[in-house]
């Protein structure tokens, strides 16, 4: 080692949440924007209450849900089977990105 090196001078420092808002937000924002827009599209022409817009608004409170670091995660499950039995049939002819079944609560 060279005298007068720090050895940690090399390393990156851990980001920061403040760096991490510095460089998200703007992607964040555009994106609820535009998830508000496409409800306010669903609302204004008719409203559509379906599995899908049902798995929207479980992962938006998700989102808005304080704590942890699994947020991710958490909204991922929204959308997903939560079953382990496999169906005799699929639920939905095709793939949507939700589950059509419906959730325990």
């Amino acid at each position: 080692m060279m005298k007068g090196s720090d050895s940690h001078a090399d390393q990156p420092s851990a980001p920061s949440g403040d760096r991490i808002l510095d460089q998200f937000f703007p992607e964040a924002r555009a994106k609820l924007i535009d998830l508000a827009a496409i409800l306010d599209r669903i609302d204004r022409y008719g409203g559509a209450e379906d599995y899908r817009l049902r798995a929207f608004h479980r992962a938006m409170e998700e989102v808005s849900r304080p704590g942890g670091a699994d947020r991710a995660r958490r909204v991922l499950e929204c959308f997903s089977d939560p079953t382990t039995k496999p169906a005799d049939k699929p639920v939905t002819p095709v793939a949507t990105g939700a589950w059509a079944g419906e959730r325990k609560r």
